[in-house]
């Protein structure tokens, strides 16, 4: 919308408003130009919209009793906590108050949880940053591999995790986060789990439901999505067990 489109819509608004009984103060000190919304598509953060659309898809499927997240997006939580009661679990204490949640303080690298004790966990957009210091945590270089160890102690047998981090050629962007490759992530958990789901959100924006590992290993930023499943037999590795990267 150009200057004169917006004027004259304005112009033709103050009209009305003139013309009938005022519900609302209409003022030219008021205004706030926002020009482009007429040719500008919506924009959003695909990496964070998808993933916890797929995430709130399979939380509904598994429909469990209860579900404990570890720090994904607070959206999230406070969208699918309508389906299931939650723990919310921060790092730093979070102020987020909401009927169904039960907001608590863990570190990922330590958690206050026995051993496959937790039947429905998540933790999503979260691991690749522990050990960079972005959120007050200690550097370490192995405090994403220590925290999906974690991760692998604490869900139950016959458990579910839904784990999302960003995929594509392995490297660390300080300080903001780690990429992974789908190896790594396997390799990570699949002695302790089998794969139910693995979705992707391509660098182009195309979610993919169901991808593969030359899909995910062709992407510069992706978002690769896993839905793990620890089996009833659990196998699972000592604690403390990292994984060989």
């Amino acid at each position: 919308m150009d200057q004169a489109t917006f004027q004259a819509n304005f112009d033709l608004l103050c009209r009305q408003h003139s013309a009938t009984a005022p519900r609302f103060d209409l003022s030219e000190t008021r205004i706030f130009p926002l020009l482009d919304d007429d040719v500008r598509p919506p924009e959003f953060d695909a990496h964070y919209v998808y993933h916890t659309a797929w995430a709130a898809r399979r939380l509904a499927a598994i429909a469990p009793a209860e579900h404990v997240d570890f720090a994904s997006s607070i959206h999230f939580v406070a969208i699918a906590s309508a389906m299931v009661p939650f723990r919310y679990m921060e790092y730093q204490p979070s102020s987020f108050a909401m009927a169904g949640v039960e907001p608590g303080r863990a570190d990922l690298t330590n958690l206050p949880f026995d051993s496959h004790s937790l039947p429905s966990v998540s933790c999503m957009h979260v691991v690749e940053h522990i050990g960079l210091g972005r959120y007050g945590d200690a550097i370490d270089y192995d405090g994403d591999a220590k925290a999906m160890a974690e991760l692998a102690r604490v869900v139950a047998p016959g458990g579910s995790l839904l784990f999302v981090v960003p995929v594509g050629r392995p490297r660390i962007v300080y300080n903001a986060h780690r990429i992974y490759s789908y190896r790594h992530v396997m390799e990570a958990f699949g002695r302790s789990f089998s794969l139910e789901n693995f979705a992707l959100l391509t660098d182009q924006g195309t979610f993919l439901a169901q991808a593969s590992t030359a899909e995910a290993d062709a992407q510069v930023y992706g978002c690769g999505c896993f839905h793990l499943i620890k089996p009833r037999t659990d196998a699972s590795p000592a604690d403390g067990w990292l994984p060989g990267w």
